[in-house]
């Protein structure tokens, strides 16, 4: 089938092509985030910028669904133009103040954080709403209900396509390519011409960036291993920042005495059975084997790094018949593990990225929590020992680990400097207080920061608030998106008939967070359980859109009661609970516990979607509310991820106070 018959058959298959278009839309969602938080320093910590700007220009896509002119052609060369902007200019963001910590060894340079984060807002906005009046216009074609139906499945295929591509390591190339065969697909016919030329330059861009030399992909991140002087030593730098060294024992003995400090403040002569947490590249291992360590763990959750330690790394430490290997989250591998230690290390486990683009939850925050430390001294064997070391930056984030470690040992640890004061430290702290022998034992040269907990595990901010640049480049962004909102749909009060399906949006997208937040505390931060988790959030949607179709729904009286029930078990039931359950329970209860109000929420919703007339209008004020949901979601840095859960229960009586009358008794869709 040449490419005219192809786009022919799509075209004359409507439900195919919503499927293809809703696949297209979420699968650039996620290989924006992906991609932009690579190249522009610091997005990484900032991805749900990414995620906010996709809703705003989804929700104006849909919001033009019925305009005269379609623009939708334009999205192939809207999207090569913000890919080149990016790879030309080179963006780099400048690092936050000291009271919101972001790893890096040198100096960020560029236009201040509240200026580029705005101009990234609104160039992925117009991209996604371009795409988005392409769904929007199939979207309107079908009853409201099998509409969204197949859009969710379409959103669900983007999901495990994405997955895919990640776990093969695939560069943006891959990307670009799947992006390029659906836009040709599954575009409007009209302006052919442009939707090639788009997508020919596109995948140019891409193919440029993918085959830079020592380049690679992991499913975080873009990763840079450049030889260094020295035989044997490579520096590795992930999404731009310098991330690690690669380099001989005797090297790092000369270069970075850090790592051998916890063993010297061992009071036993050998280090025994060793658990490395962020093993990485190798190096924190093969320092633990020279020194004669029995036995090792070496747990990383980035396969990517630990295979260039592999294939790199000149002592082979992983290669070692002592070395066990283990491709994992941190804390839930202490979790699941049932071994005892004689030293526990946390190896410089600073990820520089974020869980999801939907969190300001990062890789390592549920592993530096009061309860994650806690979980580490139940491993440790007698007279066992745990020690952390890191480039620091702040004396005041020492003093709070520090802090932290001595409510759960009951003792001080050990504190070690290693170059400029409040930098490079290791605090070594024992079961017994003999079980270390220190030169110095930590004591507070700051005010004590209360220590970070898995229901606020934000560790690297140091008062409960949203930072001040966070504020700012949330401001012009409701302003930017209030002006865009009000060009692409009109007047503000237009949406007025749509307002439950506005709160609703909002609250959904807190109640889709937290449960992406608390199932990676249950089960891990790794992309794995996050791609699960998202996926099975869709399943639990289309489940909800199907029986609404199937089946009579109860009245709002009723359904709402429901949802709020289900909302309140989820804020009374806190993770902790269920981490003491066996992983199969664990697992059971969890599903209960936090999908069971994301499927009555959508119950709730399918009926009041059911009854619009305007489906376009009606779905782009609920993506609009998702939106501000995602600006609402940085209350979490004030209230901790539990209290999401009142926040939800808010919205979601407003939506039920001001939707009132538009649902009047029970809908159903016939399927077909």
């Amino acid at each position: 089938m040449d490419r005219a018959s192809a786009f022919a058959s799509v075209a004359s298959r409507p439900r195919l092509r919503l499927v293809l278009l809703s696949f297209l839309m979420l699968f650039v969602e996620l290989a924006l985030i992906r991609w932009s938080g690579s190249r522009v320093i610091y997005l990484s910590y900032f991805s749900n910028f990414v995620l906010l700007g996709s809703f705003l220009g989804i929700g104006i896509g849909f919001l033009r669904g019925k305009s005269r002119v379609d623009l939708s052609p334009y999205a192939p060369l809207a999207l090569a133009f913000i890919i080149g902007v990016v790879l030309l200019l080179r963006i780099e963001i400048d690092r936050g103040g000291g009271r919101a910590i972001y790893f890096g060894g040198f100096e960020a340079h560029g236009l201040p954080l509240p200026v580029v984060l705005p101009i990234i807002f609104v160039a992925v906005a117009v991209v996604m709403a371009l795409i988005g009046e392409a769904v929007a216009r199939t979207f309107a074609r079908f009853q409201p209900l099998e509409a969204y139906g197949l859009d969710i499945g379409g959103s669900l295929l983007g999901i495990i396509g994405f997955t895919l591509l990640s776990f093969t390591g695939a560069p943006p190339l891959a990307w670009g390519l799947v992006v390029a065969v659906l836009m040709v697909l599954a575009l409007p016919a009209g302006r052919r011409w442009m939707t090639v030329a788009g997508t020919l330059l596109l995948v140019g861009l891409l193919a440029r960036d993918s085959l830079t030399q020592n380049t690679s992909w992991s499913p975080y991140y873009r990763v840079v291993t450049v030889p260094l002087t020295e035989p044997g030593e490579f520096a590795v730098s992930v999404n731009g920042i310098p991330h690690q060294t690669i380099s001989s024992v005797e090297q790092r003995r000369a270069e970075e005495p850090i790592y051998f400090v916890p063993f010297e403040r061992l009071a036993r002569t050998d280090p025994g059975r060793v658990l490395v947490v962020g093993a990485g590249t190798g190096s924190d291992v093969a320092v633990a084997l020279s020194l004669g360590a029995t036995s090792v763990d070496a747990v990383e959750i980035d396969p990517r790094l630990a295979q260039i330690g592999v294939e790199r790394h000149p002592d082979h430490p992983y290669d070692d018949p002592r070395v066990n290997v283990v491709i994992d989250d941190g804390r839930a591998f202490l979790e699941r593990s049932d071994a005892e230690y004689d030293l526990i290390l946390f190896a410089l486990p600073d990820s520089l990225t974020l869980v999801s683009g939907q969190s300001s939850l990062r890789l390592e925050s549920y592993l530096f929590t009061r309860e994650a430390l806690a979980e580490a001294r139940a491993h440790l064997a007698p007279g066992g020992v745990f020690a952390m070391y890191n480039y620091y930056r702040e004396a005041w984030l020492i003093d709070r680990l520090a802090g932290t470690l001595r409510d759960v040992y009951g003792h001080a640890p050990c504190l070690d400097n290693v170059g400029t004061l409040g930098r490079l430290a290791a605090l070594t702290v024992g079961l017994a207080e003999a079980s270390v022998e220190c030169e110095a034992s930590w004591s507070p040269t700051t005010e004590v920061v209360a220590p970070a907990t898995d229901d606020y595990p934000f560790l690297y901010l140091q008062h409960r608030e949203i930072p001040l640049f966070y504020l700012v480049s949330i401001g012009l962004i409701l302003v930017v998106s209030a002006a865009g909102v009000r060009i692409a749909g009109g007047p503000m009060r237009a949406m007025a008939p749509h307002l439950d399906l506005f709160f609703m949006g909002a609250a959904f997208l807190l109640l889709e967070t937290k449960s992406v937040v608390q199932f990676a505390l249950l089960f891990g931060t790794t992309w794995a359980v996050n791609a699960l988790v998202f996926g099975g959030i869709l399943l639990s949607v289309l489940a909800a859109v199907t029986y609404a179709r199937r089946f009579p729904l109860p009245r709002p009286a009723i359904l709402f009661p429901l949802l709020f029930a289900a909302v309140a078990l989820s804020w009374f039931v806190e993770p902790g609970a269920l981490l003491g359950l066996d992983p199969v329970s664990r697992f059971f209860a969890s599903i209960g516990v936090y999908f069971s109000p994301i499927f009555l929420a959508n119950l709730v919703f399918a009926q009041r979607f059911a009854a619009t007339d305007d489906s376009t209008a009606a779905f782009g004020a609920n993506l609009l509310g998702a939106m501000v949901g995602g600006v609402v979601e940085y209350a979490a840095l004030v209230t901790g991820y539990q209290a999401l859960a009142v926040l939800v229960a808010v919205l979601y009586a407003a939506a039920w106070l001001t939707g009132r009358r538009s649902v009047t008794g029970r809908v159903v869709q016939p399927l077909g």
